[in-house]
């Protein structure tokens, strides 16, 4: 009999029980998902998978075995004098793997004859991954939700992270999804997390929330760049009531030239926004911009671009929606006493439509 217990139990509240969640995995299959708050300590690295498994296709399955075998000995080893050599004697790990096989039982035996009392996840990442899409694609949610709506450039996200401060529960989907949910909102150098990671980390926050309670969301596309809102959370964001904050052109041209500094200091990010918009600028236009940029007339480009795209593509978006809108505030997004004085409305309007927070 191993040395260890064995569980299929993934949820907030059972990862809690344990010390450490370890995968075991190699750092790339780590990099795409992983149960949140996970550590990876690989018992195989990328290259030592990859060799692996191309001697057990084209060689022999006894030769993988023995070679695999070294490689996870050493690497547990390495493991055991570095990232495990303070773990006192009362240490308790939750393990796992792909699929909860050779990888994790070869951490679990180890670290069990340790003297640890270790527990490995059945059926591994796969049983995680399974709970991820019964709660975020397979079981309807009584989510009480209010939208925080309003034009391009209204200080949304601030505004929505100032509620936070004032008690009011949030989700901040561009936040987990690693972009501001626009066309030119790609943050440069951070790719986004894949599809898999973000609804990890969707869920890690839901787990975090009371849903007994009201929620603020940002209102969003059903995409935020590449990543796609789950069908439980999207289709109560399609019903929710909705508070528009209200500012002027020329503000939130000012503002947006301050928020995307970093894309405003890449030309060549420039350029490829400029591709991606569904009207294709003429050569004129975009020679005009180009002269903005080397100027370094960015509020001049965000004016531009919100008369042109953001705010046309946010009008038709409303006129398709027909959810209710609640209240309407003005705000002018420059300005921290403005943007506080909205959460503090806000939250007012939380409490009365809601009955409390």
């Amino acid at each position: 009999m191993p040395g260890f217990d064995v569980t299929e139990a993934v949820s907030a509240a059972d990862l809690a029980r344990y010390d450490a969640v370890i995968d075991v995995r190699s750092p790339a299959e780590f990099a795409l998902d992983h149960v949140p708050g996970a550590e990876n300590l690989p018992v195989l690295d990328d290259q030592q998978r990859a060799e692996v498994g191309t001697i057990y296709v084209q060689e022999s399955r006894f030769l993988a075995r023995r070679i695999g075998a070294a490689h996870v000995a050493c690497n547990i080893a390495r493991h055991l004098e570095n990232a495990l050599a303070d773990r006192p004697a009362s240490f308790r790990p939750l393990i796992y793997c792909w699929r909860g096989g050779q990888r994790s039982e070869a951490m679990a035996t180890i670290l069990s004859q340790v003297g640890w009392p270790v527990t490995l996840l059945r059926g591994g990442y796969r049983t995680y991954r399974r709970l991820v899409t019964a709660r975020l694609y397979d079981t309807p949610q009584d989510l009480k939700l209010l939208l925080l709506d309003g034009h391009t450039g209204s200080a949304k996200t601030e505004i929505l992270h100032e509620l936070a401060g004032l008690g009011v529960q949030i989700i901040d989907l561009e936040g987990l999804a690693e972009h501001r949910g626009s066309l030119f909102g790609a943050l440069v150098g951070r790719p986004q997390p894949s599809q898999k990671l973000f609804e990890s980390r969707l869920l890690q926050v839901l787990d975090t929330l009371d849903l007994a309670r009201p929620i603020v969301v940002e209102a969003e596309a059903s995409k935020i760049g590449d990543r796609m809102t789950p069908p439980v959370l999207w289709r109560a964001m399609q019903s929710a009531p909705r508070i528009v904050l209200e500012a002027p052109q020329a503000s939130r041209a000012q503002y947006l030239a301050a928020a995307y500094g970093d894309i405003s200091a890449d030309a060549t990010a420039l350029e490829a926004a400029f591709d991606r918009l569904p009207v294709a600028p003429s050569p004129e236009r975009r020679e005009t911009w180009r002269a903005m940029i080397a100027a370094g007339a960015f509020a001049d480009l965000a004016q531009a671009l919100v008369d042109l795209h953001y705010d046309p593509a946010y009008d038709r978006a409303t006129r398709k929606s027909g959810v209710p809108v609640v209240a309407r505030l003005p705000v002018e997004p420059s300005d921290p006493a403005s943007r506080a004085a909205a959460a503090r409305a806000i939250a007012g309007e939380v409490r009365t439509i809601f009955g409390g927070t």
